[in-house]
């Protein structure tokens, strides 16, 4: 589940109770040994955290796939099981980056950077430190800019770069190298997300120690040898996608996410320590996959065949819903047949005392408050005998920290089971022995009746419901109401959903608007975006630039 939603706004909903004094008893279904099977495999030190692209995630993708052909699902995903599809990770110096001074080779992210945004190019100059002359680089101390807007809490340093680089090629200049001689952080670092329109010339930014050894003396000359190589950083992940056809009109979609952090690498963990660490991610979402797993095992035999079953296993998720963004957009079936989509997210950490389990999405179909009640759910729990009842919590938005809100994002209705935060959640101590084997069987089995229950019944209608809030807004005082399309990888911020009544919605910024500055502050990324949002409070009123396909459009934003 996604570090950047906030999950917590799905615990305060209405409570529905049944006997919460039942205690769990351990069943002689053998999806429990199954479950356990399949987290602690999963979970294993051995795939490294099942990190998007990488060898941990295959491993996990290939189990995914044996389970699946066992079962005798069919391949639906591209070609085969598996479903390709592209991380864009931003921008990277790559290999041919070079920097040399007077002769020395100075080493790449150590000593210096490039912008981002600054060209690709070669070129070689013997420039004066302190003279800016006519087709040459220039250089220039960040002391004094840093020192005069020291007390300036909208001061944007990044802005003021990319605009003096520009000044700066209009006058003539080559190249701009910044350095920093002051006390003060500036804080300046490669940023692989800043997609800023390209500057006219490169930017360099040489860092202190190295500052100390070549441009402490301002009256010398420099022998400049400069070469900038700014590439895309890409990985590949891939969905895990198996098929029941049962020759039905209507297909039910299954799924569960299955990537986690590897070692916290993407800046995601809650790891307090700095060293890294495996984070096996038993629970988020090992437990989710396992019961996909064994739901498919399930409906493979079942009587319940007026619908087909689609089964993916999303990877990407951690990273803003990457799988399950691609596969709505590149779907191996047709979306307009699909009747309804469960999706199942951190289910193994149902409490023995408490039983409760929350169920997002019960707004976005009136069949579910018409048909399908509260009491319907409980009603419909696993075998009283050998099971407890679930204590259950509803939240009526289709959309949240989940892969069940790029299907609601196409209309279609949605479910999302999931047994709330713990203390374990993104650190490596998610393990496969904290997770309640005989709880998750609970889930499995009520998810199960559920979807035999819907069968032969007529294909479900679509709501649309609030925006459920899916960006952590605790350290910003506003909030812009959008909600982040993580996977866009163009200039700026593109709004996957706008909230209803809030600032971005009254402006009139709609869903695929792209927001390209705020205020004085230029967005070039989703880091600049939140930065941004932290320097406003409540009541300013700024004007808010942003594109609608082809058109770049200005509204006034009020906070």
């Amino acid at each position: 589940m996604r570090a950047t939603f906030t999950k917590l706004s799905l615990i305060l909903l209405v409570l529905v109770s049944c006997n919460p004094t039942s205690k769990l008893v351990t069943t002689q279904d053998p999806t429990t040994g199954n479950l356990k099977k399949h987290i602690e495999f999963l979970a294993d030190d051995k795939l490294e955290g099942r990190r998007t692209g990488t060898k941990g995630e295959e491993l996990a993708r290939e189990y995914i796939k044996e389970q699946f052909e066992a079962i005798g699902l069919t391949p639906k995903g591209t070609g085969s099981f598996p479903q390709a599809f592209t991380v864009n990770e931003g921008k990277t110096m790559q290999d041919g980056t070079l920097l040399q001074i007077n002769g020395t080779e100075l080493e790449k992210g150590k000593d210096y950077f490039c912008f981002p945004y600054s060209p690709n190019v070669s070129m070689e100059a013997m420039p004066a430190i302190a003279v800016p002359e006519t087709d040459m680089p220039w250089f220039t101390d960040l002391k004094e800019i840093l020192e005069e807007n020291k007390s300036n809490p909208h001061f944007d340093l990044a802005e003021a770069i990319r605009s003096n680089a520009k000044k700066a090629a209009k006058q003539g200049a080559t190249a701009l190298f910044y350095y920093n001689s002051s006390a003060i952080d500036d804080k300046l670092t490669f940023d692989p997300k800043d997609r800023s329109e390209q500057s006219p010339i490169p930017v360099v930014y040489i860092k202190k120690d190295a500052a100390a050894s070549y441009l402490s003396d301002k009256t010398a000359s420099l022998k400049l040898k400069l070469t900038i190589r700014i590439g895309e950083k890409k990985r590949t992940g891939f969905n895990v996608v198996g098929y029941i056809d049962n020759n039905a009109p209507t297909t039910v979609i299954l799924g569960a996410h299955f990537d986690h952090l590897g070692y916290g690498e993407d800046g995601n963990s809650r790891h307090a320590s700095h060293d890294p660490a495996i984070h096996n991610g038993a629970d988020d979402n090992a437990s989710g996959t396992a019961a996909l797993i064994e739901l498919a095992r399930k409906l493979k035999t079942s009587k319940a065949t007026h619908n087909n079953y689609l089964f993916i296993a999303f990877s990407g998720e951690e990273l803003g819903l990457y799988g399950s963004k691609h596969f709505t957009e590149n779907p191996t079936i047709d979306l307009k047949s699909v009747n309804y989509m469960i999706n199942m997210d951190m289910v193994g950490r149902l409490s023995d005392s408490s039983k409760v389990i929350t169920i997002g999405g019960y707004g976005t179909s009136p069949e579910w408050s018409k048909n399908i009640t509260p009491e319907y759910f409980v009603k419909n729990n696993a075998d009283k005998k050998t099971a407890p009842d679930l204590v259950i919590r509803f939240d009526s938005s289709g959309t949240g920290p989940s892969d069940h809100t790029s299907f609601y994002r196409k209309d279609i209705p949605v479910l999302f089971y999931f047994t709330g935060l713990h203390s374990d959640y993104h650190k490596p101590t998610d393990d496969a022995d904290r997770i309640n084997y005989n709880g998750e069987t609970v889930i499995v089995g009520h998810i199960l009746k559920l979807v035999e229950s819907l069968d032969g019944t007529p294909k479900l209608a679509f709501t649309k419901t609030r925006e459920a809030q899916t960006t952590t807004s605790a350290r910003f005082s506003v909030s812009m109401g959008i909600m982040p399309d993580y996977t866009f990888s163009g200039n700026g911020v593109r709004a996957d959903g706008v909230s209803e009544g809030k600032p971005a919605q009254k402006a009139g910024l709609k869903a695929g608007d792209i927001v390209l500055q705020i205020g004085d502050f230029t967005i070039s990324s989703l880091e600049s975006y939140m930065q941004t949002l932290g320097k406003m409070k409540k009541g300013d009123k700024v004007k808010v630039k942003y594109k609608r396909g082809e058109a770049v459009l200005e509204t006034m934003v009020e906070f």
